[in-house]
């Protein structure tokens, strides 16, 4: 069972919710507290397993159909682990939450609301906003953007013009992210009769809409604070993966799948790069 839900977090993303909380906080208050170390074990593990546990559980059916699933970019869930999935989502979100709660304040209430809302409407039954075009985009990547604002909102942050270009930035970054991973399950959601971005407008539009959205969170960038400019640079490796694929056919869109292991991969290395800046501007005056 501890298996089965250790994969079903996606342990290779763990990084992609923690991390952001963790640097909006921290950078913020310059200390590390109580509420740091428990906000950044929830985004780090509980978060991911309900994000991931709650898709696994409602998508059985198409994963499938979906040869991806059943490794590192995804699990293939037993249906008897279904209801264990749920119930461990909760049972380990519920006391952080409570934490969380009790040493917010209102508008932080309001974002971890806005926040959880999207971890459940994304993927389960009634809500389903995965299978809802565009909307899908949009709610995956409130749920990595989500977790920075909330750190930013609970220490108290000072939102300034720069901020907000670097936050617009990030969430560019996570519909670009999103589109570009519908592309290589466009056959397998067709298949189960999924809608998302890819199925309803085409593998090559949406490939080229995740470029297009990856450039302009680059061109946001050179709008923030010194040295953020800098990490527009780092956009560029993102639409080289996605390059390839400019022109690709519904039909080959599985071949995608490379560029996505890529991406993975990549991942690590601009969050490397942007710890570097992150610390650079963390020293300056």
């Amino acid at each position: 069972m501890l298996r089965a839900l250790f994969v079903s977090s996606r342990p290779l993303s763990w990084v992609n919710t923690a991390f952001p909380f963790a640097v909006a906080y921290l950078l913020t208050t310059r200390e590390v507290d109580l509420t740091f170390v428990l906000g950044t074990i929830f985004f780090l593990i509980p978060y991911n397993l309900a994000m991931y546990g709650i898709n696994d559980v409602f998508d059985y059916e198409s994963d499938l159909r979906n040869p991806r699933k059943g490794g590192v970019e995804g699990a293939l869930l037993d249906p008897r682990m279904h209801r264990p999935t749920i119930i461990a989502a909760v049972v380990t979100s519920v006391p952080f939450v409570v934490y969380l709660v009790a040493v917010g304040n209102p508008l932080s209430w309001l974002v971890l609301a806005v926040s959880l809302f999207a971890v459940v409407a994304y993927s389960a039954k009634g809500l389903r906003f995965k299978e809802r075009p565009f909307l899908d985009s949009l709610t995956s990547s409130t749920h990595f953007v989500s977790p920075a604002l909330y750190g930013l909102v609970l220490a108290g942050a000072t939102f300034t013009p720069q901020l907000w270009a670097v936050l617009a930035a990030f969430f560019l970054w996570g519909i670009g992210s999103h589109a570009f991973g519908a592309v290589q399950d466009i056959v397998a959601d067709r298949e189960a009769d999924i809608s998302s971005i890819a199925t309803v407008i085409g593998g090559r539009a949406t490939v080229r809409f995740a470029i297009a959205a990856y450039a302009l969170g680059g061109v946001l960038l050179l709008f923030s604070a010194w040295p953020g400019p800098l990490a527009a640079i780092l956009v560029v490796p993102y639409i080289l993966m996605c390059a390839p694929y400019w022109n690709v056919t519904d039909a080959a869109a599985e071949t995608a799948n490379r560029g996505w292991r890529r991406f993975l991969l990549l991942n690590f290395i601009t969050g490397f790069l942007v710890t570097m800046l992150l610390i650079w501007f963390a020293l300056l005056p």
